[in-house]
């Protein structure tokens, strides 16, 4: 794509120099009510801040109107780039295009012409431009054949795969890659048009396709889509988060290292078998997002975008800012409009192509600044705009959520994000960035500490319900106990932190121990308090709803390259022996309960008691009350909580047998509320309960 550089304005001079940008919505409003902007309405405490949110704004503002030509195309004709660039069928023979400035030759070489360079397959610069152009006959390439670029430049040459080609395979023997003439005498035909994904509220199941099976292989879409999208369903959940679809050269970065942007990964099955799962997903009402990596990219050059064509910066900062200092992956420049097109293409191809649902952006904290976020510790504000934020990365992101709700109005996009910066998910009419939901990271950082550092007498409910409830009032959020983070070797999951070893000798029921009964009735509780408290959605990592007993860890040298542990093993919860089913059936009760209400996740969060010294805390949402009892030793009889005028009937108790707990309660009383003539004025009296120790219940208002 031949594109014109120019500079972004910056500051209070992105205000003269820009007419366009003072008509901007944002700008509309501050002129005409001749207030703070939607962000700073919200937090008073960023008003010291508003000429940089705003300089943002204006800087996303004048690259959206350079980008679609000051309105007259629209952001989504300029994200075209995939049906441009790469291999594409035409009604009579093929074309290929590349965008490589710094070459000064291109071969398209593979099985087709004995990888050898060939005049007829040699490709013409387009005059003028950076990219490079193909034609050929309909019998010069055939379905299934494997090629290369070779690519020259002055001072050397190499073989690459094509930074745009959308089927790349590894070869078993070799372990090379390749790209993929892709051609299907049958194309995919999507059987379910026209959905749209539930979000009241978004329950989202974070899985991975390859170490979705049993069996201690790679597993393949197919087998997905047979085998863990039915318990997707069973348990409750409506949106299915997938890691790893990009393509990437090592399967043990999980996903992480990317190498194609537009390739389906071949370790998991064909792209046709893709969209067959994301088909059937859409048909049993599953909403499917994609773990989208634009915030870094591998340093191979032969597979990967590293030196394309004699430009390591083609793609990527220069200098000091080239490489990631953490990951050993390279920083794409944001500033670059070839660049830009490139990654929103990328976001466009998966919407349209196999139809994702949205987005769950990666490691949004590197993108953000340049330092990546490493050694910051983000204790005010100011940490925020101080300078030290890629304003590129900030425009880039804001055009992204742009461009995806363009496409799809229905889409979700997610911003993975620690260091808290304001505004990701808030409109961006209001200053924001335009995500639908942010991670909450806090909460599984939370569980991790309070189970490592604090004895259990020392779980404090004032503690636990300010870490559930803590957003920003304007943007919604995912709220997790753990994702796959929290489960990866070098980490542990929360049933492991809870249980260790004992899991291994003590998880049959007729073994159980103490600590099995403490780890499996305080699993549900985090759990719960974790899921009543969300403002938008809902997070839980495959496998981990049922206490998965390992660890994950890829193939690797260091292992004996054994699929061991990067498998999920169903037959554990399938096995009513053991104890993980109690979890699993837990977490759908949980889920259904949550359902039960209306547009759940926007019912306010009442409080109606906390006491640190008993370690109880009771809200309420709707009609559903939660009441938790942290204690781990002390049972209340005719414990008190003062609360709107009814009956209430118990819906869900984490201590019922069913679920793995002693059953002291009889869940079958209904529970009538006592008088209190202080409090006829507010409706409310006191309903009396007996909650056991370590345990917590729900009651739904009649």
């Amino acid at each position: 794509m031949k594109t014109t550089e120019k500079k972004a304005p910056k500051g209070a001079a992105a205000k003269k120099s820009h007419s366009k940008a003072a008509s901007s919505p944002l700008a509309k409003v501050v002129e005409k009510a001749n207030t703070h902007i939607g962000l700073v309405q919200n937090d008073p405490w960023l008003e010291p801040f508003e000429g940089a949110i705003s300089g943002r704004h204006d800087h996303a503002l004048w690259k959206l109107n350079q980008l679609t030509r000051n309105g007259k195309k629209t952001l989504s004709d300029f994200a075209t780039g995939h049906l441009y660039f790469g291999l594409h069928k035409l009604t009579r023979g093929w074309v290929f295009r590349e965008w490589a400035p710094n070459a000064t030759d291109i071969y398209l070489i593979g099985d087709f012409n004995d990888w050898k360079e060939d005049e007829r397959y040699r490709c013409k610069r387009i005059e003028g431009t950076g990219n490079w152009e193909l034609k050929l006959k309909e019998k010069d390439l055939q379905h299934g054949q494997l090629y290369k670029m070779k690519v020259k430049w002055n001072g050397g040459e190499g073989e690459r795969i094509p930074a745009w080609c959308q089927r790349v395979v590894q070869d078993d023997q070799t372990k090379i890659f390749s790209a993929q003439v892709w051609n299907p005498k049958q194309p995919y035909v999507w059987k379910k048009a026209g959905f749209k994904p539930k979000k009241n509220p978004l329950l989202i199941y974070e899985c991975h396709v390859g170490m979705g099976q049993d069996a201690e292989k790679v597993g393949t879409y197919t087998e997905f889509k047979d085998n863990v999208l039915p318990r997707v369903v069973k348990d409750g959940y409506n949106c299915i988060q997938v890691m790893a679809i990009q393509e990437h050269p090592y399967y043990g970065s999980f996903g992480y290292h990317v190498s194609s942007f537009f390739a389906p990964s071949s370790r998991f099955g064909t792209p046709e078998e893709l969209k067959e799962l994301i088909d059937t997903a859409h048909k049993q009402g599953i909403a499917v997002i994609m773990d989208i990596v634009h915030s870094h990219a591998v340093k191979n050059e032969v597979e990967g975008l590293g030196n394309l064509a004699g430009d390591p910066n083609q793609f990527f900062y220069a200098g000091d800012r080239h490489e990631h200092p953490a990951w050993d992956s390279l920083c794409f420049d944001y500033g670059k409009d070839d660049v830009l097109h490139f990654l929103l293409s990328n976001c466009k191809y998966w919407l349209e192509e196999y139809h994702f649902d949205g987005f769950r952006f990666d490691g949004v904290t590197s993108m953000l600044y340049y330092s990546h976020g490493l050694g910051e510790a983000f204790c005010n504000y100011a940490d925020y705009f101080n300078g030290h934020q890629d304003d590129n990365a900030i425009c880039y992101l804001t055009l992204a959520n742009k461009l995806i709700h363009e496409v799809n109005p229905e889409a979700i996009t997610i911003a993975e994000e620690v260091s808290g910066m304001p505004g990701l998910a808030a409109k961006f009419e209001d200053g924001g960035y335009g995500f639908d939901y942010r991670m909450a990271m806090n909460i599984p950082d939370y569980w991790i500490k309070t189970i490592k550092e604090q004895a259990d007498e020392n779980w404090k409910p004032s503690s636990i319900f300010w870490e559930v409830k803590n957003r920003r009032p304007d943007e919604k959020t995912i709220s997790y106990c753990e994702s796959h983070d929290q489960a990866l070797v070098g980490d542990k999951t929360i049933i492991f932190r809870l249980i260790d070893a004992d899991m291994y000798w003590h998880f049959a029921k007729k073994d159980i121990n103490g600590v099995a009964e403490r780890g499996i009735a305080l699993h549900k509780m985090i759990r719960l308090v974790t899921a009543a408290a969300i403002n938008g959605g809902y997070l839980n990592f495959m496998g981990n709803e049922f206490g998965h007993p390992e660890w994950i860890d890829f193939p690797r040298e260091g292992n004996g390259w054994s699929y061991k542990y990067a498998r999920r093993q169903w037959n554990l919860v399938d096995n009513h022996d053991l104890c993980y089913h109690w979890l699993g059936d837990f977490d759908q009760a949980m889920l259904n309960t949550i359902k039960s209400v209306r547009n759940f996740q926007n019912k306010p969060v009442v409080e109606i008691w906390h006491n640190d010294g008993d370690q109880v805390l009771a809200f309420m949402r709707g009609d559903l009350l939660f009441v938790f009892n942290f204690s781990p030793t002390q049972s209340f009889t005719d414990y008190g909580f003062l609360v709107p005028t009814g009956s209430y009937d118990v819906v869900l108790n984490t201590d019922s047998k069913d679920f793995g707990g002693f059953g002291f309660a009889d869940d079958s009383i209904t529970h009538f509320t006592n008088y209190d003539p202080l409090y006829v004025k507010d409706r409310k009296e006191w309903l009396k309960l007996y909650i056991p120790a370590r345990s917590a219940v729900v009651l739904k208002k009649n």
